[in-house]
C-alpha cells in the first residue's frame, strides 16, 4: 500500500481532476468536486498537508485506491 504523507489539498484537487472530477465552486476553504455518473461529491480542505484519514475518506468516496490515486499525483 502506497505512502498518503505530505500531499496539500491543492495536490489533491489536482489528481482528483486527473481522474474525471470537475471543480463546482468553493465553500470557505473547501473545493467541492463533482464528476457526472458518481451521486456523492468531494469536499477537498485547501491546507497545506490533508490527514490520511480524510484523504483515504476522499479516495474512498471517489471509488479509487490508494494505489490508483498515487499514480495520478
Amino acid at each position: 500500500m502506497g505512502r498518503l504523507g505530505n500531499i496539500s489539498g491543492k495536490e489533491a484537487t489536482r489528481a482528483f481532476g486527473k481522474a474525471g472530477w470537475q471543480v463546482m465552486g468553493q465553500v470557505g476553504s473547501h473545493v467541492v468536486m463533482t464528476k457526472s455518473g458518481v451521486r456523492a461529491n468531494l469536499s477537498i480542505p485547501q491546507h497545506k498537508e490533508l490527514s490520511t484519514g480524510t484523504l483515504r475518506a476522499l479516495i474512498r468516496a471517489a471509488g479509487m485506491t490508494v494505489e490508483e490515486f498515487l499514480a495520478l499525483l
